[in-house]
């Protein structure tokens, strides 16, 4: 006899075709992950057998043919109407009494005899198959309470087979729409709506980075997420320093959060009411690190019985404070395949930014803008048009395809909408706040996702360049192929790239973008006499007791986000090397720095550590290379001092960081220096007694060789690194780094510019060679050529 429910602790994954991917993989995550502490709330599913059986019983099935046969398959020109009338077919239908005395049963057992609240959640047979992510395409019911509500909960599950949505997503992906049954799961409630809930991925769902756990979360119910109607917290967390038993958490991002979805009054229907979240919650994480590190715990236990990347629905209940994982479905879009390909988009003018978001995708797009306030303006978007919105949910999916773009006010990058965006390769902007106010209906936009995780949005159609590289063909050379980079947001993307690691990370960039603060303002705060500098201090810093610990938190957090981007390999971070003028650019900098006349060539790099000028905010940029080699476990940063003059400079330097915790050669900890004035090449051999290796900076070299300021618009002229005088520099030091058997590495712009240069350092014997990002690929390709140059003359 074929059963109508089955309990959790009866399925498991094999039980896809009885009870679809949702309920299936609750039931075995209920079976297998429960004694490894994952908390998993119990439940009940409905069974294929019983759809199938309220079909038959109700004699449904013919008259859904009958309906579906009349939709229009070229432009979905009465999908609403077709969609109406096949759920209210079902809606009109009966459930059998046995299937009714069953459901009612396993109810009071779920709650002891007593009513409970329960979570009643649609789960396809087809669905959350590694191709498809059915992702929102049928209807949930919470906080469910009593046997008619649940009753009617269920019969809701089933007509929400056929949502525009979900009729629109099957025909897209080839599923015959009466192959495919609905079970409903019944689901001890998690009070989330009390408490807070989130989404995860094991995986960056950006990039697809195997090294990356992504949450994200947001007070109150999920579906405030899964609607795009509120920009959550996000965190990432590093998976390969997480498995050896590190604290991983990489970057914490603080969400507005709006809105707080909960339950409304409703004697026993799931209703909900958004209300406004008070200042205080908008400005906290939903999760402390605790909570953080053990959801991500959960995360990999999960990906490791599925063997796949997943994406996760977790909720923490307000009331016990317990956390629960409520879903979880393979992850769809870059889990089934390794990345060995990509098309590279670059933007090649400038323009007016007229809004920024979180970058779904990587794709540049120009077209004209189109507001639409709801699905049912869909009249007004022509195939190619940039949808320009508040926020999208489930409803708007069938837009997607005819949007070149998408735009919207609300949202985080792991919405549904995002989600689908995703899935369907359409470019996003999510949660810009503004989009609908600075973008006019009708004009003329460019739509940028090439630049990290933060999307632009430019006024009129800009030229960009699209190139397709497959990294299947791209071989790296012996010498080794490393980046340049200096924006945590573009880090993981470009991990994926063929390369060796970082030869250069610029911290400057984190400092001026995300900490915006000079070092020493937070150190001496109350030094500070200008008001408005001390208000914008107190802005920047609002989360933290200690300004100090905002400057540490937020450098620590963004070099992570690059280090674990490309962990294990070796990334090369150089301590902060900004002049005078720069650093006095920095909030509360100009009561900090001395005025010089020439700041390229005065107190810059190595000279600034050890001087009371400066020394306790080196202080801080050494806590937090401390913080993330220790506790965060990212062992690959090694450190690179610039400009240093002198022996005796060097040796102050490398005293001053072992009095803050990095002493070299303790867990490993290497100091690297640049070299980048002739003093560095004329005594290398000596400054190699006291670093473990170096890296050639041309630019600096080639111009204190030629005795100019390349900031001066009367000689920079004469600038240039192909110098014989300067290729000698450069030569020598490579020659003396080899005799002193120390790494020696080049990161200047001329390997980028010029192709011979890369000829000339391989032939010299240079260890590894760094790259900006947009010419690495053409910069393996030279050095592969020059390799096989190399070994053809020494063949000859």
């Amino acid at each position: 006899m074929d059963v109508l429910t089955k309990q959790f602790r009866e399925i498991g994954s094999k039980d896809l075709p009885m009870v679809g991917g949702k309920n299936a993989s609750l039931g075995a995550m209920f079976n297998n992950l429960s004694s490894e502490g994952v908390k998993i709330p119990n439940g009940f599913a409905t069974t294929s057998h019983a759809f199938w059986l309220f079909l038959k019983e109700n004699e449904i099935s013919e008259k859904l043919k009958n309906i579906l046969d009349q939709l229009d398959r070229t432009n979905y020109s009465n999908l609403s109407e077709i969609g109406e009338k096949a759920r209210n077919s079902i809606l009109q239908g009966e459930l059998s009494e046995a299937l009714s005395l069953e459901i009612i049963k396993k109810y009071k057992d779920l709650g002891d005899g007593k009513n409970v609240e329960v979570a009643v959640r649609s789960s396809a047979t087809a669905e959350d198959l590694p191709q498809a992510s059915f992702a929102g395409q049928h209807d949930t019911f919470l906080n469910v309470v009593g046997e008619k509500a649940l009753l009617n909960a269920v019969l809701k599950c089933f007509s929400s087979l056929f949502t525009d949505r979900a009729i629109k997503y099957r025909e897209d992906k080839g599923f015959n729409h009466l192959d495919i049954a609905l079970s409903v799961g019944i689901q001890k409630m998690v009070r989330s709506d009390k408490g807070c809930s989130g989404i995860g991925f094991t995986l960056d769902p950006e990039s697809g980075s195997q090294n990356i756990i992504h949450i994200s979360g947001t007070w109150g119910l999920g579906d405030n997420i899964v609607q795009g109607v509120v920009n959550p917290d996000e965190f990432y967390v590093s998976k390969p320093t997480l498995l050896k038993g590190f604290n991983a958490i990489l970057q914490k991002k603080l969400g507005t959060k709006e809105k707080t979805l909960v339950y409304a009054q409703s004697n026993g229907h799931s209703s909900t009411t958004n209300l406004n979240t008070d200042k205080i919650k908008q400005d906290s994480f939903v999760l402390n690190d605790s909570e953080i590190m053990m959801l991500a715990n959960w995360a990999l236990k999960i990906e490791d019985f599925y063997k796949k990347p997943m994406d996760i629905e977790w909720a923490k209940d307000g009331i016990t404070n317990e956390l629960f994982i409520t879903q979880a479905r393979p992850e769809t879009v870059h889990g089934a395949q390794q990345v060995s390909k990509t098309t590279e988009y670059i933007l090649k003018e400038k323009g007016e930014v007229l809004t920024t978001g979180s970058a779904i995708g990587t794709k540049i797009i120009s077209g004209i803008a189109r507001f639409l306030e709801s699905p049912l303006d869909a009249k007004k978007l022509n195939n190619g048009d940039i949808l320009v919105t508040n926020n999208t949910s489930p409803d708007w999916d069938p837009l997607f395809k005819k949007a070149a773009a998408v735009i919207t006010n609300k949202g985080g990058r792991t919405s549904h909408a995002a989600i689908v965006a995703r899935e369907l390769g359409v470019p996003a902007i999510v949660g810009t706040k503004n989009a609908t106010e600075k973008i006019e209906d009708g004009t003329s936009i460019t739509v940028s996702c090439a630049q990290g995780n933060l999307g632009s949005v430019y006024k009129g159609e800009l030229k960009y360049e699209k190139r397709e590289l497959d990294f299947k063909k791209i071989k790296l050379p012996k010498t080794e192929a490393k980046l340049i980079l200096s924006n945590p947001e573009q880090a993981l993307k470009l991990s994926l790239y063929p390369n060796n690691g970082v030869g250069l990370l610029r911290m400057e960039f984190i400092i001026t973008h995300t900490i915006k603060a000079h070092p020493m303002a937070l150190v001496n705060y109350n030094k500070i006499s200008n008001k408005e500098v001390k208000e914008a201090l107190d802005e920047l810093t609002k989360n933290y007791t200690d300004k100090k610990e905002y400057f540490i938190d937020q450098l620590s957090q963004g070099i992570a986000m690059i280090a674990a981007a490309f962990y294990p390999k070796e990334v090369i971070l150089r301590t902060s090397d900004f002049k005078t003028n720069e650093y006095a650019k920095l909030l509360g900098g100009v009561d900090f720095e001395p005025v010089e006349e020439n700041p390229m060539l005065g107190f810059r790099g190595a000279s600034r550590y050890y001087d009371k000028l400066y020394q306790e905010g080196f202080k801080l940029e050494c806590a937090a290379i401390k913080k993330l080699r220790e506790e965060m476990g990212l062992t690959n940063v090694k450190v690179m001092i610039p400009f240093c003059r002198t022996l005796t400079e060097a040796k102050k330097v490398i005293d001053e960081m072992a009095k803050n915790g990095l002493t070299r050669g303790e867990k490993g900890f290497e100091i690297f220096m640049m070299v980048e004035i002739p003093s560095n090449v004329l005594l290398l051999d000596e400054f190699a007694e006291l670093f473990d290796g170096f890296s050639i900076g041309s630019n600096d070299l080639t111009q204190l060789t030629l005795g100019l300021d390349r900031d001066s618009e009367y000689v920079s002229h004469i600038f240039d690194e192909n110098n014989s005088a300067a290729r000698k520099m450069v030569s020598m030091a490579i020659k003396k780094a080899k005799k002193c058997k120390k790494v020696i590495g080049f990161c200047g712009q001329a390997p980028s510019d010029f192709p011979e240069y890369s000829s000339f350092l391989i032939k010299e014997g240079i260890t590894s060679i760094s790259f900006n990002p947009d010419a690495l690929i053409n910069g393996i390709q030279l050095m592969n050529k020059s390799e096989s140059e190399k070994d053809l003359r020494y063949s000859n």
